[in-house]
């Protein structure tokens, strides 16, 4: 049994496939698995049952990139192909089934819409990762035990989606607080290296013995077995988030010009808090441009996401008892 699963580029949209292609493994236990990703998300797989090849794929200009990938899955005869980014792959090499992701024709969170692809929209399969020994072994070493942790990841993709690194300080405080719902826990704080400017307020607020800096020192695999070690997550609109909520740990997002409705995180851990104003608000002003906006998330409190933070400890908390 043979799968090519042709999966995406970025960090984020590359977790939410995670819960078809487990899926797809649990189905066909004895399946022999290629993915074929972008360099950014290539790790997420790398521990993954069944997956015997990791095709990494460098964007090329005019869609060369595909003639690389064709030449590489060409001589096989493949079981299945999944693919999810509705490239010319699936119609041109041998199959006895495609499953090729559907165009969106209504507004529906990217995990149904994934789900559509292999028949389960109804019942969506629900993001997962996967740890290695060695991944796990690692993440002891960064977050040893002890007291709580709460996971922090306040960098983003783009300016516009970040919320002002002082009002995480803090929130932070406020959840780590006596009376907050982590009193006295450790801050591990998520990033990129080439986003550690971004993160620097954390590390000024705080102890240095309550933190621990994992910006830039882990691969994809070894950042989700340290959040599989955290008690509670808060970050922008971001892979990071859509990582955490997958290993389990209960996630809040922060969302300003982007759309909880379609790309929140999912699962039973999951909620989601967003600015005053709405998305088409925050982009429709004249002259918008992702790529030159400030930070659109301003309108978002304190206060609220504290309360946010709260409830969902509270669910997660009820949930498990």
């Amino acid at each position: 049994m043979k799968l090519l699963f042709i999966t995406a580029n970025r960090i984020g949209d590359a977790v939410l496939s995670t819960g078809i292609l487990g899926s797809l493994t649990e189905q066909y236990p004895s399946a022999e698995t290629t993915v074929v990703v972008g360099p950014a998300a290539a790790s997420l797989f790398r521990a993954a049952p069944s997956v015997k090849n990791l095709l990494i794929v460098e964007k090329q200009p005019l869609g060369m990139h595909w003639g690389h990938v064709w030449r590489a899955c060409a001589g096989t005869r493949w079981d299945i192909v999944v693919d999810l980014r509705r490239s010319i792959i699936a119609w041109t090499v041998w199959a006895s089934r495609r499953c090729i992701i559907p165009k969106p024709t209504r507004s529906i969170h990217r995990v149904r819409l994934l789900a559509e692809t292999i028949g389960l929209p109804e019942n969506p399969p629900t993001p997962r990762l996967w740890t290695s020994e060695r991944d796990d072994a690692r993440a002891a070493t960064f977050i040893p035990d002890g007291p709580p942790v709460l996971a922090l990841a306040p960098a983003a993709n783009w300016r516009g989606k970040q919320w002002d690194i002082r009002k995480f300080s803090q929130l932070a405080g406020r959840l780590t607080a006596k009376d907050g719902i982590l009193p006295a826990a450790r801050i591990a704080v998520f990033a990129a290296a080439l986003e550690r400017a971004q993160t620097e307020e954390l590390f000024r607020a705080f102890p240095e013995k309550r933190i621990i800096d994992l910006v830039g020192k882990t691969d994809l695999t070894e950042v989700a077995a340290c959040l599989q070690r955290c008690d509670f997550f808060v970050g922008n609109d971001s892979g990071l988030a859509h990582m955490a909520v997958a290993t389990g740990t209960p996630t809040l997002s922060l969302f300003g010009p982007s759309r909880p409705e379609l790309y929140a995180p999912w699962g039973e851990n999951a909620a989601w808090v967003r600015t005053p104003e709405s998305f088409d608000e925050l982009t429709g002003i004249p002259g918008y441009d992702h790529r030159t906006t400030g930070s659109l998330m301003d309108g978002l409190t304190v206060d609220a996401a504290e309360a946010a933070a709260c409830s969902l400890w509270r669910r997660t908390q009820t949930a498990a008892a």
